[in-house]
C-alpha cells in the first residue's frame, strides 16, 4: 500500500465506460486503465463526478473500483472517490475500498440540503473513522467552496490526509503546505490551471481531461518541476484550448468519443448526460484538429489520432 505522501504526479480522474446500452463495461474499463498505465499516469482516482459515479449504484461503483486496483495490480496508487450524501453509504463504499486494496479514499462534502460546516466536518469524521485508510477531502465549487480556515479545521480529523483543491484560489494551496504540514497532501483538481497549482505547491494533479490527454499533463507536470515554465506554458495553453472546445458539449461525452480515435474505446455516458451526434462529433474532430495544427509541436496521442 501506498503511504499519503507517495501519491503524487499526474492522476486521471478517471471516466468509467458504459456500452450502448448504458450498461457497466468492465473490459473496456481494464483496457482504458492499461492504455493510461502504458502512458505513464502517476495514480487513479475513481467514481467521482468525471466517473459519472452519481449515476451508478453502489455495486456498479464497487465493481469498477475491484476492477481498478485487479489492473493496476500496486503499480501506482489509487484513490477511490466514497462521496454520496448519505454518510452510511460512504461508510460503505470506504470500507469496501479498504478491503479491496485501495490506498485512500476521498469524498465530496455532503451537498443538495446546504450542511453547513458542523454537518460537514461530521460527515468526514464518520467516514475517515470507518477504515484505517488516508481520507482526501475535496473542495470544489459544485458542492460550495470551502474557506481556507475550515480547511484548516478539517485537516486535524484523524486520518484525513490531504485535499483534492478545485479551485482558483491557489494561494491556499502553498499555505495549506505552510500553514497545516509539508506532509498535507494538495491535489490541485482544476484542469485548465494544472501549470499554476503545481506551481503554487501542489504535490499532484487530479483531473478529468488526464484520461485524454495524459502525455499532456505529465510533461506539464515535469516541465513545472525542472522550472521549465516557459515550455509548460505553452503545453497548458494547447491544454486550455483543447478544454474549451470540448466544453461547448457534455464534455465527458468528448472525453469518450476522443479515446475512440485514440484506439481505446471508452464507451458512452450514462443519461442525463448527452453523447455526440455524428455532426456534433465531426464539429469537435474539426475544431481538435485546428488547435493540433497551431500546436503542431507538441506531440501528444490525440494529435497524432486526429492527423
Amino acid at each position: 500500500m501506498f503511504k499519503p505522501t507517495e501519491i503524487k504526479g499526474v492522476i486521471p480522474a478517471l471516466i468509467t465506460p458504459f456500452d450502448e446500452n448504458e450498461k457497466l463495461d468492465l473490459k473496456r474499463l481494464e483496457n482504458l486503465v492499461n492504455w493510461l498505465l502504458e502512458k505513464g499516469v502517476n495514480g487513479f482516482y475513481l467514481t467521482g463526478s468525471t466517473g459519472e459515479g452519481f449515476l451508478m449504484s453502489l455495486e456498479e461503483r464497487k465493481l469498477v473500483v475491484e476492477t481498478v486496483v485487479k489492473v493496476v495490480n500496486k503499480k501506482v496508487p489509487v484513490i477511490v472517490h466514497v462521496g454520496a450524501i448519505s454518510t452510511l453509504l460512504s461508510i460503505e463504499l470506504s470500507k469496501h475500498a479498504e478491503e479491496v486494496g485501495a490506498d485512500a479514499i476521498s469524498s465530496v462534502p455532503p451537498f443538495y440540503w446546504r450542511f453547513d460546516n458542523k454537518h460537514i466536518k461530521k460527515y468526514y469524521e464518520d467516514i475517515a473513522a470507518s477504515t484505517s485508510l488516508p481520507m482526501i477531502i475535496y473542495n470544489v465549487p459544485l458542492t460550495g467552496l470551502m474557506g481556507f480556515d475550515f480547511i484548516k479545521e478539517l485537516s486535524t480529523v484523524k486520518n484525513v490526509a490531504g485535499i483534492k483543491y478545485t479551485a482558483y484560489t491557489h494561494q491556499d494551496i502553498y499555505k495549506c503546505k505552510e500553514q497545516i504540514s509539508n506532509d498535507f497532501m494538495v491535489y490541485s483538481g482544476a484542469d485548465e490551471m494544472a501549470l499554476s497549482g503545481i506551481f503554487n505547491g501542489a504535490d499532484g494533479i487530479i483531473g478529468s481531461f488526464f484520461t485524454m490527454l495524459p502525455d499532456l499533463f505529465l510533461d506539464i507536470f515535469k516541465y513545472v518541476k525542472n522550472n521549465e515554465l516557459i515550455k509548460a506554458q505553452r503545453l497548458q495553453k494547447c491544454a486550455v484550448a483543447i478544454i474549451d472546445a470540448s466544453l461547448k458539449y457534455d464534455y465527458y461525452a468528448v472525453i469518450k468519443e476522443s479515446m475512440k480515435w485514440m484506439g481505446t474505446d471508452a464507451g458512452i455516458v450514462r443519461r442525463p448526460f448527452i453523447n455526440l451526434n455524428n455532426e456534433e462529433i465531426k464539429a469537435v474532430k474539426a475544431e481538435l484538429l485546428e488547435i493540433a495544427n497551431k500546436y503542431s509541436d507538441i506531440d501528444i496521442a490525440l494529435f497524432k489520432a486526429l492527423r
